[in-house]
């Protein structure tokens, strides 16, 4: 198994997909995600931040932007321990966003809040997986079950 961080989809298929409807009902994004040592900005500005420190800002944002979408942040945490399988390096940081469905983060991603705090994410990331998952119908916790409902009033 071959793994390509990307800061942004570039494979045209991919970016077809996400035009697509998607599945029914809530969506969890999750998302692997890789900081640079230091942020660099694309305009050029000096900047003391790492690229967590960058991304962080962005994280913030957004946090205040899903709930305009319907979505939510649901969880972040440093990676600390690969305690299974082998990876050349790996990612920092795992989150998690919740959206009412997929059409609700593509809508998120063209905003004018969303680029305008998305300067921060591409000076901080080097890369990331950003992995759209749903729930297994078998295991869904209590908590999940009541989050997934507020998802679905939101759509």
């Amino acid at each position: 198994m071959q793994v390509f961080n990307d800061v942004y989809p570039s494979d045209p298929a991919q970016i077809e997909a996400l035009r697509d409807k998607g599945p029914d009902g809530p969506v969890f994004m999750v998302n692997l995600l890789k900081f640079k040592d230091r942020a660099e900005y694309e305009d050029g500005r000096a900047t003391d931040l790492t690229g967590r420190e960058a991304y962080q800002i962005y994280g913030r944002a957004v946090t205040q932007i899903l709930p305009m979408f319907g979505g939510q942040a649901v969880f972040a945490a440093d990676v600390s321990f690969l305690s299974l399988g082998r990876v050349d390096d790996l990612w920092d940081e795992v989150a998690i966003a919740a959206y009412p469905d997929r059409g609700a983060m593509v809508r998120m991603s063209f905003s004018s809040e969303w680029r305008e705090a998305a300067v921060h994410r591409t000076a901080g990331l080097k890369g990331q997986l950003n992995i759209e998952t749903v729930l297994t119908p078998d295991f869904v916790p209590g908590w999940m079950a009541t989050l997934a409902q507020t998802m679905k009033t939101k759509a």
